[in-house]
């Protein structure tokens, strides 16, 4: 085994999701203390362009796994050909982004080979030549420091909790790894794209959420008029979704998507611990209820007491005029 660190990249159709640049450069930081190379891995059908990015963010080299038997996602199939790559490249270290691709296919991948997994981490550094993993537990509530016992390791890491890189530098070198895949269990005979969001909610820098205070469907307008103005992601509280106002893709939390944008607006979002464990890594949290003793209050940096109806639309016209 070596000391050198491999990051999964994940893409979509209109390239590398801005993760697998997050993940180069906690690649790096390790890398720098471990003394080891950091390499990239792509698996997938016609990834060629997403490998070609990877190959600029200052990676040493790209192993891709470019397959007909990848066209269409299957996890047994994509973790197999994770499998054979880390195999190949033999590094101490395994970072996965910690979206719902990079959660299942980790999971599958360390079974395969038989390799720890720390999951849903905020943090990852060497110290005293092991690494030092931090994460939140019971729906964040506390803090866990994880120690790993040995190498090698997998880890996945929360977006947006570390600057993506450039991809700007001299490429490196694609290698290309040949995967046997075996027949899936359960293949996938149809895919139907829903609506795609204005702004991407996992990668927004700035996310305007509503609650269980919208009172329903209609009570949204105001909240997406405000993400519109701000060029924000529409997110939401699981009691929201729940109710049928909106689609399960906005909703911020413990069992949605994890969010950390400069920005947060949380309006008529009383700040049920699985909401919070879903967004309080946001840089600036600011919370409108009529309730002051709700507990989004506590954690939140500004807080307006009033009825989201009437301020949404006055705190819209103002960053209107701000231009």
């Amino acid at each position: 085994m070596s000391n050198d660190i491999l990051i999964i990249a994940e893409g979509r159709a209109e390239g590398l999701r801005k993760v697998s640049l997050e993940l180069v450069n906690a690649a790096q930081q390790l890398s720098t203390a471990l003394g080891g190379q950091v390499f990239g891995a792509v698996v997938g059908k016609g990834v060629s362009a997403w490998a070609e990015t990877l190959a600029k963010t200052g990676v040493s080299k790209v192993f891709v796994a470019d397959d007909a038997g990848l066209e269409k996602f299957a996890p047994e199939s994509y973790a197999s050909a994770l499998a054979e790559i880390v195999r190949a490249a033999n590094p101490a270290v395994v970072l996965f982004g910690a979206s719902g691709w990079g959660k299942e296919l980790s999971a599958r991948a360390a079974a395969k080979l038989g390799w720890g997994l720390v999951t849903d981490c905020t943090e990852a550094k060497i110290e005293n030549g092991t690494l030092l993993l931090t994460r939140p537990i019971y729906a964040g509530k506390a803090i866990a420091q994880v120690r790993a016992k040995q190498f090698p390791v997998m880890v996945s890491l929360r977006p947006n909790i570390i600057p993506p890189v450039e991809a700007n530098h001299a490429p490196a070198p694609i290698e290309p790894v040949s995967v046997t895949l075996k027949e899936p269990r359960a293949q996938v005979v149809e895919t139907v794209s829903k609506p795609k969001s204005k702004v991407d909610l996992g990668e927004a820098s700035i996310v305007v959420s509503g609650g269980r205070g919208v009172k329903g469907p209609e009570g949204f307008v105001p909240v997406q008029e405000l993400a519109d103005t701000l060029g924000a992601a529409l997110g939401a509280s699981r009691a929201a979704v729940d109710a049928g106002w909106i689609d399960y893709t906005h909703q911020v939390g413990q069992t949605g998507k994890t969010v950390a944008p400069k920005l947060y607006i949380a309006a008529g979002i009383s700040g049920a611990i699985q909401h919070l464990a879903g967004m309080s890594s946001s840089q600036v949290i600011v919370a409108i209820n009529k309730d002051p003793d709700a507990p989004i209050f506590k954690i939140a940096d500004y807080g307006i007491v009033g009825d989201l109806f009437q301020v949404l639309p006055a705190l819209n016209e103002q960053v209107k005029k701000l231009g």
